[in-house]
């Protein structure tokens, strides 16, 4: 899972963030700008994560009132979309403003037809950890700064979560409030822990500071409690909402997100057989590793060499370099930094929704360059059961194909490449298809390149983590247009995927607020399309393919296309 944001520009020049290429049209520059400008005025909490810091010390204002400014923005953005003469844009501008428009556009599909800011407890949930987080974990600013910002922040936090409980007006999904309340939870949990902690050392006995810190921070904290406890005592017992989209509104989400434009009887014809290949392959993989288990027997016991709760971070931190490694003997894409990612624990309040993910800085962070590759630790609440499942998903051959995803050369790398992207809307946008769709792509590249040499539980691993993806490509269809439950969702996984039933339901889940994950396995089937036409038009090799690929920065991948193979 890759973490992106937008970010500011008011101080796009300073940091020399180029609106657009030499030559381009001046109008369409003045409208990137405005654009992330505006944007930023809206997610502060993007802002800072991507370099640029005159919000630092505001957080998210998502009154309804604020959140009906924003949709009237949006739409005078596409007015302005609308005025551009595109037969006069340059070719690279012309790119820039079709992925601009989408993202415009899913923006507004998002606040003003499905409304989740309604329905969804989740946007709100976790928004204060974040907003803390962003100031705390990168040294952008002496501590004692930080400090002052994340007091102004913290000041704004219950009046967050009263805007959540007077903007939640229509019944959630029972799985939104669920993901909801353990994301608020880890929320009011960290501002007492760690958020304390380090505003204790950062106040560098500055004892004014420091009690203006605890007042905010005593308040904050007692508004996200406040908050858990109206969730599950006044939202959960109400949250009978539907969570399905519907067949016309998820492909108009998946048009304007991924520009993604099939039928939907093609789309999950494309994603049933996929899922029937890898299905296919993964049995006949796990026969060869031992025929007188089942498939199901084969993976369970390639589950058995796991890490222990304790030794979880520790066993992922010593197993990165090898892929690093392959990667730099096999000449397989230019990693341009010798820098590594730091694996450390997920926050407590983005917890609930994955397993892993890379967090990292934004394009034009200039002093806070860590990159965070985050692992979800087992949870001291959770019975025995649940507690061994999740560790087994970290056995050692699969944490193989995790850190081929997370890392080398899956999104670290695309990290390292993005201060590089050509243009301010390459830096600044992002689509799953392309960020997912190349992690993806790079696990299967990875064996398919010869990494452990063979090894069938290392390729069975690779087919474990393709067979997922190809369920959430399923499953996020069925959930939304035919009627799924999660339970059914979740039975899919286990069966057919072969997911402990835990993981099973916390993957199905997933779709109900996340429709269009199936993105993982679109990306990685149009990349490896992308990558078989360029290589024969350019008569290029496998790494001149990906050096061009990841330069383009993560736009939707018929863009990129263009780029690669229609640029005059």
């Amino acid at each position: 899972m890759y973490r992106l944001a937008l970010v500011c520009t008011v101080l796009a020049a300073a940091c020399g963030g180029a609106s657009h290429v030499k030559g381009g049209d001046p109008a369409f520059a003045r409208l990137v700008d405005d654009y992330f400008d505006a944007d930023a005025r809206f997610s502060p909490t993007g802002a800072v994560g991507n370099g640029f810091h005159a919000y630092d010390a505001q957080i998210e204002d998502r009154s309804k009132p604020r959140i009906e400014a924003r949709i009237g923005e949006l739409h005078g953005f596409l007015d302005r979309f609308a005025r551009l003469d595109r037969a006069k844009l340059g070719f690279d501008d012309a790119i820039d403003a079709e992925a601009l428009e989408a993202q415009v556009k899913t923006e507004l599909l998002q606040l003003e037809t499905l409304r989740t800011w309604a329905r969804n407890p989740m946007m709100y949930a976790g928004l204060p950890g974040g907003a803390v987080d962003a100031l705390m974990k990168r040294d952008f600013a002496p501590k004692h700064d930080r400090l002052r910002a994340m007091v102004a922040r913290l000041r704004g936090v219950p009046a967050l979560y009263t805007a959540a409980r007077a903007n939640l007006s229509e019944p959630p999904a029972k799985e939104f409030t669920d993901v909801a309340i353990v994301m608020a939870k880890g929320t009011s949990g960290f501002l007492e822990g760690s958020v304390a902690t380090w505003a204790r050392d950062a106040a560098a006995g500055d004892a004014a500071l420091l009690a203006d810190f605890e007042t905010v921070n005593r308040a904050a904290a007692a508004a996200a409690k406040a908050f858990v406890d109206w969730l599950e005592h006044d939202l959960a017992p109400r949250s009978t909402g539907a969570y399905a989209l519907g067949e016309p509104r998820f492909l108009e989400l998946l048009k304007d997100s991924e520009l993604v434009d099939l039928p939907l009887a093609d789309l999950l014809a494309k994603g049933e057989a996929n899922l029937k290949k890898d299905h296919d392959a993964f049995v006949a993989v796990a026969r060869q590793i031992d025929a007188s288990k089942s498939a199901s027997e084969v993976m369970e016991m390639l589950g058995n060499d796991h890490p222990t709760a304790d030794d979880l971070i520790p066993a992922v931190r010593r197993s990165v370099e090898a892929a690093r490694q392959f990667v730099v003997s096999k000449d397989l894409v230019t990693i341009p930094s010798e820098v590594r990612p730091k694996i450390e624990e997920t926050p407590p309040y983005a917890r609930g929704t994955g397993f892993a993910s890379m967090d990292t800085p934004g394009p034009y962070e200039t002093r806070a360059t860590e990159a965070f590759y985050y692992v979800e630790p087992v949870e001291a609440s959770w019975d025995a059961k649940h507690k061994e499942e999740h560790l087994r998903l970290y056995n050692a051959p699969v944490v193989n194909l995790i850190n081929f995803h997370e890392a080398f050369p899956g999104h670290y790398v695309q990290f390292l490449y993005s201060p590089r992207y050509p243009t301010k809307t390459r830096k600044l946008t992002g689509t799953g298809t392309n960020a997912e769709g190349w992690a993806h792509y790079a696990e299967q590249m990875m064996v398919d390149q010869g990494f452990g040499n063979g090894d069938p539980k290392i390729r069975l691993a690779q087919l474990s983590e393709a067979l997922t993806r190809d369920c959430r490509y399923v499953v996020g269809i069925k959930l939304h247009t035919q009627g799924m439950t999660v339970e059914d969702g979740a039975k899919l996984f286990t069966e057919q995927c072969f997911q402990p039933a835990a993981v099973g339901y916390v993957e199905a889940r997933r779709g109900t607020f996340n429709p269009t994950y199936l993105y993982y396995t679109l990306g990685k089937l149009e990349i490896q399309e992308l990558a078989a036409d360029y290589m024969k038009a350019k008569h290029a090799t496998l790494k001149q393919f990906h050096d061009a690929f990841i330069a383009q920065g993560a736009l939707p991948i018929p863009l990129v296309r263009k780029l690669l193979l229609e640029r005059p």
